[in-house]
């Protein structure tokens, strides 16, 4: 017997689970939740890696090494191909105009050329990274080059640090008469 003659007999969806209703269901009285605790209660989710107080895996695991992953640098990626095919002749290409053309997502990221396709348009591109083939292709079709740099993000040391909430004066004065109270009463 083949596999579609088995969904011809059978159907095509399963039957959904029909929890509580009655004993000889199979999956009467707690309905396949077992007794108390969260997970029998309605609405109960629990996090993802959560293993019920236990120490989860993650934190059992030992942890070796170093990764630079969270310190790279992330750019738009556009080839000259998606320039020539989306951008008018002599425009001016930065991050700001391909994210109004909708070619890149958004400004967050710095831009990189790469030099797949062939150019045939003359363009005025501003990027932080170019590929020797895309700069290449570029001026040799009448286009001009500018690399940006972008500079590290640094801390802003000029902005004040918030004062810490502390005891205020008031908060000294109000002790004092309770305090003085209790010497009186003793």
């Amino acid at each position: 017997m083949m596999i579609h003659e088995i969904t011809e007999q059978v159907g095509k969806y399963k039957a959904r689970k029909r929890v509580g209703r009655g004993r000889g269901s199979g999956r009467g009285k707690t309905s396949g939740r077992g007794h108390k605790g969260a997970g029998s209660r309605a609405g109960f989710r629990h996090r993802f890696g959560y293993e019920g107080g236990q120490m989860p895996l993650t934190r059992r695991l030992p942890k070796r090494g170093f990764s630079n992953a969270p310190f790279r640098n992330e750019y738009h990626i556009v080839n000259v191909k998606v320039l020539e095919q989306r951008i008018d002749d002599g425009s001016e290409v930065n991050v700001q105009t391909l994210a109004e053309a909708g070619i890149v997502r958004d400004t967050s990221r710095p831009l990189k050329v790469l030099g797949e396709g062939e150019l045939t348009k003359k363009f005025i591109v501003t990027a932080a990274k170019f590929s020797a083939a895309a700069r290449s292709k570029i001026e040799s079709a009448g286009g001009s080059v500018t690399e940006e740099r972008r500079t590290k993000w640094r801390r802003d040391r000029t902005k004040k640090k918030p004062v810490r909430s502390g005891r205020t004066a008031g908060s000294a004065a109000a002790d004092t008469p309770a305090t003085s109270a209790k010497s009186e009463s003793a």
